[in-house]
């Protein structure tokens, strides 16, 4: 039985290569040994959601995904904005998490990282609220103008975000150990 802190990670970008899976690579880097640190990579596999098939038997990629959450100690998202939303796919991985209880309480650390992110940020504040995960200023942060702040092999290669990054990791991190 392992006794590291499983951290599950989901980036609300679908893109392989994107500044928020290269964001989540980094946070990834940075945590201390003690954590177990998974990226969500199916986010495009899962099915859209329907109510009709949010009953006791969903679908098996959202049983699956349910299940990574429930096994994880902690919860990272890390999104970027798109016409002043969250992304659809994350949109609708997260209306099907809606019926459950599954984050109640899941520590949880949420970044929003894009060329604005305002108003995608504060969406997912607010769907985060209602699913009642568990975060507060320390472990939410918002990096505006995202593509110029980290290079292509997913290097920070701006201080302040750097210095951002890392309170949001030490914050996130404190809830753990």
């Amino acid at each position: 039985m392992s006794s590291l802190i499983k951290i599950l990670a989901i980036s609300g970008s679908t893109r392989k290569d994107s500044s928020n899976f290269k964001l989540l690579k980094y946070i990834s880097g940075q945590l201390k040994s003690k954590f177990e640190f998974e990226i969500f990579e199916d986010l495009d596999k899962l099915p859209h959601f329907n109510p009709d098939l949010d009953t006791d038997n969903p679908p098996k990629e959202i049983i699956s995904f349910r299940n990574k959450i429930i096994n994880a100690d902690g919860v990272v998202v890390c999104t970027p904005e798109y016409v002043f939303s969250l992304p659809g796919s994350l949109k609708n991985a997260l209306e099907w998490l809606v019926s459950t209880t599954i984050f109640s309480g899941k520590e949880t650390g949420l970044v929003t990282a894009s060329a604005s992110g305002e108003k995608g940020h504060e969406q997912l504040l607010l769907i985060m609220k209602t699913l009642e995960a568990k975060f507060d200023s320390k472990t939410e942060l918002l990096i505006q103008g995202v593509r110029g702040k980290i290079s292509s092999e997913g290097k920070i290669t701006d201080e302040q975000t750097v210095v951002a990054l890392q309170n949001f990791i030490n914050n996130f991190e404190s809830h753990f150990l």
